[in-house]
């Protein structure tokens, strides 16, 4: 290759930074306030101090105390008021500090944002909200700091639900939401904020909502999550391997609306299907799942579809490790359903 060559492989190539999952997506925010005017960042803590994970940090400073502010601790005043600034033209990012704070603005989230749109007849819309919020246990936060209710809000038409599992995601998927036409639940999974690192464009760019990924392809088996719980699916994935069985790893990525069409495809070729979540087993999203599954591949399935979750009770700060679904709960059942 010339030297001219090598200088337009060298402009073409996007320039990447290696970067953890909370750097992402401060990068994110930074990204879409620099391009845009009308975003706004909000919530306890966000400005000076950055947030209690600082996810926010440099934000105020570079883009100003009107652009990225601290609200009172209050989070049904936190929704509402974004609701409130979407519904006026802004590009409204609230941070609720910890997903288990979210239910006070539950009412506001379902009851308003959700429906803004609709009881209008699409005269006026709150589609410029993103409210993200850290969920998920692994880091010794008890049952106040450690849920996962990602459940709650897939039952509520007109919201959208979003959980990365990587720093490459958790930028474009955030880039996305936050100019997405509808309101949007964005999940960070805090266990690995700064566990997950990876290759990040510096650049903008934007990753398709209700979009899964197919981390892995394979034969036997369909292994399916999102969120932290990647991380011990891919484990799980890799220790079976050895013994013959070939997994195919999704990624689900968007709750609402779900991939369906990438998930009964994959079932339909392996026959099997195991879904892993954080939350409690009852009500989890993983039934919602499974049920849609069994009813589009029903006759390609050789075993029943298995469910790896949280156990039905408050989360128990002593007995987290236990409560968690690990990749060696998730062998268990690969396996069990592989010899079914």
């Amino acid at each position: 290759m010339n030297q001219r060559a090598l200088s337009k492989a060298a402009t073409a190539a996007p320039a990447t930074k290696r970067m953890n999952l909370l750097q992402a997506v401060n990068s994110a925010l930074d990204t879409a306030m620099t391009v845009d005017p009308r975003v706004v960042c909000l919530g306890e803590d966000v400005g000076k101090f950055g947030g209690v994970f600082r996810a926010t940090s440099h934000l105020q400073e570079k883009h100003s105390s009107l652009r990225c502010f601290n609200t009172p601790l209050t989070e049904q005043g936190i929704a509402g008021f974004a609701i409130g600034l979407a519904a006026q033209g802004s590009l409204a990012v609230a941070e609720i500090q910890f997903a288990d704070y979210i239910f006070p603005a539950f009412d506001q989230i379902v009851n308003e944002a959700a429906k803004f749109r609709y009881r209008s007849g699409d005269q006026f819309n709150c589609g410029g909200l993103t409210i993200r919020a850290p969920y998920g246990g692994g880091i010794d936060g008890g049952l106040y700091h450690s849920q996962s209710p990602e459940a709650y809000f897939c039952h509520t038409a007109g919201l959208k639900v979003v959980v990365p599992s990587n720093p490459y995601q958790a930028k474009g998927l955030l880039l996305a939401a936050i100019r997405d036409p509808d309101p949007v639940i964005f999940f960070e999974p805090k266990a690995i904020y700064r566990a997950s690192t990876g290759e990040v464009p510096e650049q903008d760019y934007e990753l398709p909502l209700g979009a899964a990924e197919v981390v892995q392809v394979g034969t036997d088996i369909t292994l399916l999550g999102w969120g932290a719980q990647m991380i011990q699916i891919n484990k799980a994935a890799q220790l079976v391997a050895n013994e013959g069985i070939a997994c195919e790893v999704i990624d689900l990525c968007t709750l609402l609306p779900w991939d369906r069409e990438t998930v009964a495809h994959s079932v339909r070729k392996t026959g099997r299907l195991v879904i892993s979540h954080e939350a409690p087993l009852t009500g989890g999203f993983a039934g919602e799942i499974a049920a849609t599954i069994q009813q589009h591949c029903f006759l390609n399935l050789e075993a029943p579809i298995a469910r790896v979750a949280g156990l039905d009770t408050p989360f128990p700060l002593a007995q987290e490790k236990y409560y968690l679904p690990d990749y060696l709960k998730i062998v268990e059942a690969i396996k069990t359903t592989v010899s079914y």
